[in-house]
C-alpha cells in the first residue's frame, strides 16, 4: 500500500482537481481530504456520509453561575480578555478562551468547569470511486493539525482492512502545522503549483518542507502554457531543489466544466488537460510500485 499526499505551495492551483482525477484513475484506493478548515473535495465526490464523529481537542471553561462568587479574580489573570461580568457573576466568552486553565487553578471557589472541547467533526463517506475520509474542522477552532491526524489514522486503518492498494490524500495548502500532518510519514508527495511567481516561491518552501521529513517529491505544473517561460524557471529550481518534475498540465476550460458538473476532468472527457493527468499518474504509478 502506498500513501501519496497531494499539496500545494498556496491555494488554487489545481490540487484538488488532480486528486479527483487520480480517485477516477485509481484501482482500489482509499481518498483522504486533509484540508479540514476549507474542504472541497467532497464537491466533485458526492460523498454520501455513513459514519459521523465528533472531534475534541483541547478544553474550554465555564463558570457555574450557581458557585461564582464574583470576586473577579479569574478576570483578572485572564489574558486573553475572555472573561466579562454578566450581571452580579462572570462568564465566558467560548470563542475567546484558549482553554490555558489558568481560571481554573486559581478560581477560589472552584467555580468553573473545564471540559474537553468540541472542535469539529470527521466522516467515514462512501462516493463513486470508493471510501472518503474527510472531516470538518470547526469555525474558529484550533488544532487542525490533530484533526488532519485523527483522520489520517482512521484512513490507514481502514485501507489495511480492505487491503487497498493506494491511500490518496488530498492535502491542505501552505507549509504549516495542517501540512505537516498530512505529509510526514507517507511514501511520497505531489505538489501542484502553477507558472507564477508566487507560484514558485510557495513550491520552494513545499518542497524545503519535504526535504527536511526526507520524503520524495515529484512536481507536476498546472497550465502551464499560460507562463512557458516560468514554467522553465519553476522545472530547474525544483530539480535544483532536489523534487522530480513529472509532468506539465495545460490550461483546458473542461477543468472548469468537470468542477461545474460535479465530475474530475478525467471522468468528462479525454481532452488536452485529461490526458496529461492520466500520464502523470501513470508515471506515479511506476515510480512508485
Amino acid at each position: 500500500m502506498k500513501e501519496l499526499v497531494i499539496i500545494s505551495g498556496k491555494g488554487g492551483t489545481g490540487k484538488t482537481s488532480v486528486t479527483a482525477s487520480f480517485a477516477a484513475l485509481a484501482k482500489n484506493a482509499v481518498l483522504v481530504d486533509c484540508d479540514v478548515d476549507a474542504a472541497d473535495l467532497h464537491l466533485i465526490l458526492n460523498p454520501q456520509i455513513r459514519y459521523r464523529n465528533d472531534f475534541y481537542s483541547g478544553h474550554e471553561a465555564i463558570i457555574r453561575p450557581a458557585d461564582c462568587t464574583a470576586c473577579g479574580l479569574c478576570q483578572t489573570l485572564c489574558r486573553f480578555d475572555a472573561i466579562h461580568e454578566s450581571g452580579e457573576r462572570f462568564q465566558v466568552d467560548s470563542a475567546s478562551c484558549e482553554g490555558c486553565g489558568v481560571c481554573v487553578e486559581f478560581c477560589p471557589a472552584k467555580a468553573i468547569n473545564f471540559p474537553d472541547r468540541l472542535c469539529g467533526e470527521w466522516f467515514h463517506s462512501q462516493t463513486r470511486f470508493g471510501t472518503l475520509l474527510h472531516a470538518r474542522l470547526g469555525i474558529g477552532a484550533e488544532n487542525s493539525g490533530k484533526l488532519v491526524s485523527t483522520v489520517r489514522g482512521q484512513a490507514k486503518q481502514f485501507a489495511q482492512a480492505i487491503q487497498a492498494k493506494w491511500i490518496l490524500v488530498d492535502g491542505p495548502p501552505g507549509t504549516g502545522c495542517p501540512v505537516i500532518a498530512s505529509i510526514t510519514g507517507a511514501d511520497a508527495v505531489l505538489a501542484v503549483t502553477e507558472p507564477s511567481l508566487s507560484g514558485k516561491h510557495d513550491l520552494l518552501r513545499v518542497l524545503e518542507l519535504t526535504r527536511h521529513f526526507k520524503i520524495p517529491a515529484f512536481v507536476c505544473i498546472n497550465k502551464w502554457d499560460i507562463n512557458p517561460e516560468m514554467t522553465g524557471q519553476i522545472e530547474a529550481a525544483a530539480t535544483e531543489a532536489g523534487a522530480t518534475v513529472l509532468a506539465r498540465i495545460p490550461y483546458d476550460q473542461s477543468i472548469t466544466t468537470a468542477q461545474i458538473n460535479g465530475q474530475s476532468v478525467a471522468e468528462l472527457n479525454n481532452g488536452s488537460a485529461s490526458q496529461s493527468i492520466q500520464t502523470l499518474w501513470e508515471k506515479l504509478c511506476q515510480t512508485l510500485q
